[in-house]
């Protein structure tokens, strides 16, 4: 049997979504590895003066992916990135090696991960967690130009 606990509920916040607003954000990735964006997607989030809604952030591209991770500890990512290597090794065999031999590794990489997220915006702010942090994941070893496009849906200050 499972212990007893509480759980609790706010009241339900009503708002119009009443705007949709969106970007680009290019990211030059320096290779293999994870780049913060937060900051970037919370400058878009108050220049276009959002209030109540939602961000959702999409890459274009199927050998990088996105995350929300935890962002205090440099070895999570370290671990993260040792994880993702050992799930889909270069020299696994892959038939797809056009681009060289982390291509096909890259693919299963962002298979694993994700290429949107979607995060609830309260009051202006991004309702992420104190730890988490949002990040592109480049999976090919050398750099790139990756392009991300950011999303808001909701309701405005202005």
């Amino acid at each position: 049997m499972n212990a007893s606990r509480t759980i609790t509920r706010s009241a339900p916040s009503f708002v119009a979504a009443t705007s949709i607003v969106s970007s680009h954000l290019a990211v030059e990735t320096p290779g293999a590895g994870f780049t913060d964006i937060t900051r970037e997607v919370a400058k878009f989030l108050r220049e276009v003066g959002a209030g109540e809604g939602v961000v959702t952030l999409f890459i274009r591209h199927t050998s990088a992916s996105l995350m929300i991770q935890e962002n205090a500890d440099p070895a999570v990512l370290l671990d993260l990135m040792t994880a993702l290597d050992r799930a889909a090794p270069e020299d696994g065999g892959w038939r797809h090696d056009t681009e060289g031999p982390d291509d096909m590794p890259a693919h299963i990489k962002t298979m694993l991960t994700a290429t949107s997220l979607q995060i609830p915006v309260l009051d202006g702010e991004m309702a992420l967690g104190t730890w988490q942090g949002i990040y592109l994941i480049e999976h090919r070893a050398r750099a790139h130009r990756r392009e991300i496009v950011l999303q808001f849906i909701g309701a405005t200050k202005s």
